[in-house]
């Protein structure tokens, strides 16, 4: 007889270890449960679960799953916990003119996601905390109470490092004292660096390329948005062969998330393909028909993730085109979808916070 796993058991676990169909299994069972939960708690959740799959039954595949259009939460402050058990909310990137998506945690719900961050960064990362350098602004983190998707991610990824140093002041010029004096102090060991994707190119990389820093026993963590680099033309292999070349690092992982599901990011193996942890899923999805595509065919990306508990953030269809690789990869060290992001769909609003940071710059 098979035993069921609950979401402790599922964070225990080495977060690429299960096999597609295994947790298949088991994230059928989670999100079947977690819909209901949200249909008894947020009466708003189940009048648009009804409107939207109006013949939803009982689920045998994750695609029979009732889902959400991410949008919605721009929308709507939708939440199953009562006002008072909110411990924060968090709010996305947003460019002018944008309503940005407010997401309310419960204490629960922050420390799952917290948890879940954990193992997925320790994979790469190891045990320790890293001395780290950000590649950001000291001003960037402002209300602890209610957070952007720039300074949650921040404050979410400081707590994988120490003695931190930021590389930019708030006019996002190179603090290169500050940074010299760091790598003096760290640079000779291992060194975790974060920063949001544009940042890191336009506002990082761009200065320093000259200047002969040694960054090569660093790991550059970045994420949040490739638009304007694929405006300018700039590839991921071309991202990756810059730093390389001008300072000397070599181990680079992006990342995919967004502030919805804040927790269930999709880090970038050695393969430069992201993959679900064993907590979360994607499927693709046809953009006319809505039914799941097979490997190999590029439709809209929904995400699934068992840690939204204080809001119905569980089962979300995004604005972003991918495609699914391969399942269960030969050779590679990781299980589960091997995927790529292909861009946003056409006409789909600019979001993200590399992206909303590139129109501040501009």
């Amino acid at each position: 007889m098979t035993v069921a796993m609950t979401v402790d058991d599922l964070l225990r676990e080495p977060p690429y270890s299960l096999s597609q169909s295994e947790k298949e299994r088991v994230l059928l069972s989670e999100l079947t449960e977690l819909t209901g939960h949200h249909r008894q708690r947020s009466s708003e959740y189940a009048r648009l679960i009804d409107v939207i799959f109006p013949h939803s039954g009982a689920p045998s595949k994750l695609a029979e799953l009732p889902y959400l259009p991410v949008g919605l939460f721009k929308e709507r402050l939708l939440s199953s916990v009562p006002p008072e058990e909110v411990f924060k909310v968090l709010q996305s990137s947003g460019t002018t003119g944008q309503t940005p998506s407010r997401i309310t945690l419960d204490r629960d719900t922050a420390l799952l996601q917290t948890r879940a961050l954990s193992r997925i960064m320790t994979s790469v990362l190891g045990p320790d905390r890293l001395p780290m350098l950000l590649v950001e602004s000291p001003d960037v983190i402002r209300d602890r109470k209610e957070f952007n998707a720039r300074g949650a991610g921040l404050l979410g990824m400081m707590n994988f490092g120490r003695q931190h140093c930021y590389a930019l002041d708030s006019n996002l010029h190179l603090r290169l004292p500050e940074v010299r004096q760091f790598l003096k102090s760290h640079g000779k060991g291992d060194f975790l660096i974060f920063g949001f994707t544009f940042l890191v190119w336009s506002a990082f990389l761009q200065q320093i390329h000259s200047l002969g820093l040694d960054l090569s026993k660093g790991i550059l963590i970045h994420s949040g948005g490739w638009k304007k680099l694929q405006d300018q033309a700039v590839t991921t292999d071309e991202f990756r062969s810059a730093f390389r070349k001008f300072t000397g690092l070599t181990r680079i992982y992006n990342f995919y998330g967004m502030v919805e599901q804040v927790g269930s990011i999709f880090l970038e193996g050695d393969d430069g393909y992201f993959y679900p942890p064993s907590f979360a899923d994607i499927i693709i999805r046809d953009p006319l028909t809505f039914e799941e595509l097979p490997t190999g065919q590029p439709g809209v990306v929904e995400v699934l993730s068992v840690l939204p508990r204080s809001y119905p953030g569980h089962c979300l269809l995004t604005e972003d085109l991918g495609i699914v690789h391969a399942i269960d990869p030969p050779g590679s060290t990781r299980l589960g979808k091997a995927f790529s992001i292909l861009g946003r769909i056409p006409r789909a609003e600019l979001r993200g916070c590399s992206d909303v940071i590139a129109e501040q710059v501009n």
